[in-house]
């Protein structure tokens, strides 16, 4: 009777053993998903700063490296090409949000960019992107609607889009305040020295590439992380080139010379604010 027992009890342990181990197998199972990658969003605001401290418009009150006194009616420009580089040395694009941002200081909606991207945690050495839109982008007729429309580029000049309009008036030295576009797109090339629609042979790509100094950041699991962005006007007037308005004129568009030095001064326009992060 006692072995009978003896083996119903060890029949009973092995069932039990059994029926544990089929529960627990599938959590050792080689088809385990991945574990959910952890991402944050990045935000970006623009600030637009002269001399230190945010751009006050339609006011005398400004003086370039040139010495002309100045003052900033409208500030409007592009930036596209977005890139976030990561400290293990991979580069993370921004590619599922729109193509390229347009930023007005006359629209406050347009002055913070919220990145649709859930971007992967972490932290980031830099940021870069292109000032502008790269020519092979910067398709007319892309933008139907205002703001981003009134931007356009006359066709017979390259077409597309603006990089950059900044205007404004300055008081020349026979103390007559006059007019100026500081405008920034896609240059010409001329057969000749007159600047004729009939003698362009090219197009110039005056976008460039600019990578933020001291912009790292991180990106944190679940949260936003506030990215502020300065434009310092003065620097378009002086480095390394000083852009004297009694000389370069009331305009720069159809003036490739021009365009090529403000595309020069453009490597110091930017620079950061402090970071912080918020919950999503």
């Amino acid at each position: 009777m006692r072995k009978m027992r003896t083996s119903r009890n060890l029949w009973w342990l092995s069932a039990c053993l059994l029926a544990v181990s089929i529960v627990l197998l599938p959590a050792c199972s080689d088809d385990d998903p991945d574990p959910v990658e952890q991402t944050g969003k990045l935000r970006i605001t623009f600030h637009h700063h002269l001399d230190g401290a945010p751009l006050v418009v339609d006011q005398m009150i400004y003086e370039n490296e040139a010495g002309n006194p100045y003052l900033v009616t409208e500030l409007q420009y592009f930036i596209s090409d977005v890139v976030l580089h990561h400290e293990n040395g991979t580069d993370v694009p921004v590619k599922e949000w729109e193509v390229m941002h347009y930023v007005d200081n006359d629209i406050p909606s347009t002055m913070v960019w919220d990145v649709y991207d859930p971007l992967p945690t972490g932290d980031y050495e830099s940021i870069s992107f292109v000032f502008g839109i790269k020519q092979e982008k910067n398709i007319t007729l892309m933008f139907p609607n205002p703001p981003e429309r009134d931007m356009f580029w006359p066709v017979f000049l390259g077409g597309g889009y603006h990089y950059l309009k900044m205007n404004g008036k300055w008081k020349r030295p026979d103390e007559y305040v006059a007019s100026f576009d500081f405008h920034l797109g896609i240059g010409q090339i001329y057969a000749s020295n007159v600047i004729v629609v009939d003698s362009i042979t090219g197009y110039v790509d005056n976008a460039p590439t600019l990578d933020i100094p001291n912009s790292g950041f991180t990106i944190t699991a679940g949260q936003v992380t506030d990215f502020d962005l300065v434009m310092n006007i003065e620097n378009w007037w002086r480095s390394p080139h000083v852009l004297d308005l009694d000389v370069i004129g009331a305009y720069t568009m159809q003036n490739q010379e021009v365009m090529q030095k403000m595309r020069e001064n453009a490597h110091d326009v930017f620079s950061v604010g402090t970071t912080k992060g918020t919950e999503r």
